[in-house]
């Protein structure tokens, strides 16, 4: 996929993908598609409207930006614990002159706050900053390389995927990565300097182990998952658990005893950033925000008509 960029037409939105920027989109699709919100994803290398994907567009991204203008600052190295060498630039990512470890100082100020909370629960614990700041490039660097590490592991040639295989792949790669869009009506969220993924390190600055690895792209990414695995959760619920089979019944004492301690963990985070005002996305343990389009979605979800907007859009 190339540079991503938006159409919209009443209330359907279009990204599009591998192509020139369109004009217009064909009647006959909008037509066909009969959809209130959607994402158009197609490649224009083979004959024209021969080849297209629908995506379904995420509801924060309906939620309106009115930018503060609030510049991007550096997050300070001596205050909190950092993931280095930083895992995109090992691979590669295209960060230029930029650096991952900045936010909106509205950001910073709050993530302040939440280790101040946390360190009342946990003398001397930190939070360690895996990711913050990501521009667009970057954004769809990583799509990419987590697209064809999948493919890798689902035993296809990422160079040789058909199109069905393609957009299977992408449907698990969107779970958790945002498309790479320019438009600056639906930022990706670190690309707006108010998103920031984390977690925790104890007094000894030994990473906490919240049971699963930042990015991995599994079930076991849901906030949930462990709760759910222990049974405090209904069956079929978002974290993945669909049948007994994984249940806290089929578990060793050991393995309920990880699974509660890494539930406990999860828990310790997002009740110390909530405390800030940081909301969670609701798919990934580590991600949280202030001030984007998801922080905004997710108040106003909470806190029916209060219509808040989005204060942070997308920054260079």
């Amino acid at each position: 996929m190339t540079q991503l960029g938006a159409l919209a037409g009443g209330n359907t939105a279009f990204f599009i993908s591998d192509c020139q920027w369109l004009t217009s989109v064909p009647s006959w699709f909008a037509e066909q598609a009969s959809l209130s919100e959607a994402v158009l994803l197609f490649n224009l290398s083979t004959k024209p409207f021969t080849n297209f994907w629908l995506w379904p567009m995420k509801p924060y991204q309906q939620t309106t930006i009115v930018e503060c203008g609030e510049p991007l600052v550096p997050i300070p190295l001596k205050e909190f614990a950092f993931v280095q060498p930083h895992p995109y630039r090992c691979l590669g990512a295209p960060y230029g002159n930029a650096s991952p470890f900045y936010l909106r100082q509205g950001v910073l100020d709050r993530l302040r706050q939440a280790q101040d909370y946390l360190q009342q629960h946990q003398s001397n614990w930190r939070i360690q900053i895996f990711d913050a700041y990501r521009p667009v490039a970057v954004q769809q660097f990583m799509v990419e390389y987590t697209l064809a590490q999948t493919a890798k592991a689902q035993g296809f040639d990422p160079q040789a995927l058909t199109e069905v295989q393609r957009k299977s792949i992408l449907e698990q790669v969107y779970q958790i990565w945002a498309i790479p869009n320019y438009d600056l009506a639906t930022p990706p969220p670190h690309s707006t300097g108010a998103a920031i993924d984390v977690t925790l390190v104890n007094a000894t600055g030994k990473l906490v182990d919240m049971g699963s690895p930042i990015d991995e792209l599994s079930p076991r990414s849901h906030p949930d998952y462990f709760k759910a695995l222990l049974g405090d959760l209904p069956l079929g619920s978002p974290a993945g658990l669909a049948t007994t089979t994984t249940r806290s019944s089929h578990l060793t004492q050991q393995q309920r005893d990880a699974a509660y301690e890494a539930d406990q963990h999860r828990q310790l985070l997002q009740t110390v950033m909530v405390a800030a005002e940081f909301q969670r996305h609701p798919g990934e343990w580590w991600h949280f925000s202030w001030g984007d389009q998801m922080w905004a979605w997710s108040t106003n979800q909470q806190r029916p008509h209060s219509g808040i907007e989005a204060c942070y859009g997308r920054v260079e």
